[in-house]
This record gives C-alpha cells, structure tokens and sequence, in this order.
C-alpha cells in the first residue's frame, strides 16, 4: 500500500493518504482533495442547504470561503505556528525515543512564576 502526500484544495493543509482513498475523496468532490475537516463542512453545507445544492456549488462555496480566510495576516500567523509545533512535536518525538532506554535518569522542570488571571 504507496502512500502519497496531498494537499486540500482548499485550505492546504496536507496529509498523507493512501492512492485509493484520495482517488474516493476526489471522487465524492467533484476531482478535488478535501481534507478531512473541509470534506466535513461542504458535506455539512449541502446537507442543511434548504434548497437542493449541488455537490460541486458547496466545494466552490468552501473554497471560496477558505481563500478569504487565508489572506488574513492573522490566520497565517496561526498557520504557520501551527505548522511550527507540529515540527517540534515530530523533533521532540523522535528525540525522546533515543532516550527512551535510559531508565535511570530523570528530568524535572519547576516554575517559581506566578500567573494572575483576570
């Protein structure tokens, strides 16, 4: 089983996927790859639409929507920490796993700061 990596056509992200199940998605999409949480909002979108909206009108509605979410400067902030913590999760993963065996050592963070919150 190949998996390949595909991006959503209409917020980016990427994921990786076997060949058939993105061959089932682009074809339930009108041939375009939505992820897993846009596929859920154009589903959501043409099943509470109260007049009968086709499959490709909700993929290019969400598109549209997506493109004007991201050209906010805030959103591509928020992308691009999102993307940089999950590159430190996958660093942090695999570098604890080198260290896994040593089961003698220990490790302790404290923190003296206080917080107050409003």
């Amino acid at each position: 089983m190949e998996v390949e990596s595909v991006k959503c056509e209409c917020c980016g992200l990427k994921e990786d996927c076997t060949q058939e199940y993105i061959r089932d998605v682009k074809a339930k999409f009108d041939g375009k790859w939505l992820c897993g949480l846009c596929s859920e909002a154009v589903r959501d979108e043409v099943n509470r639409a109260k007049m009968p909206f086709a499959m490709d009108e909700a993929v290019k509605a969400h598109m549209s929507f997506c493109g004007k979410i991201k050209s906010n400067p805030a959103v591509r902030v928020a992308d691009g920490m999102r993307q940089m913590l999950r590159r430190r999760s996958t660093d942090f993963t695999a570098s604890s796993n080198k260290y896994s065996s040593r089961s003698n050592t220990t490790s302790q963070v404290t923190d003296s700061s206080t917080f107050t919150l409003h």
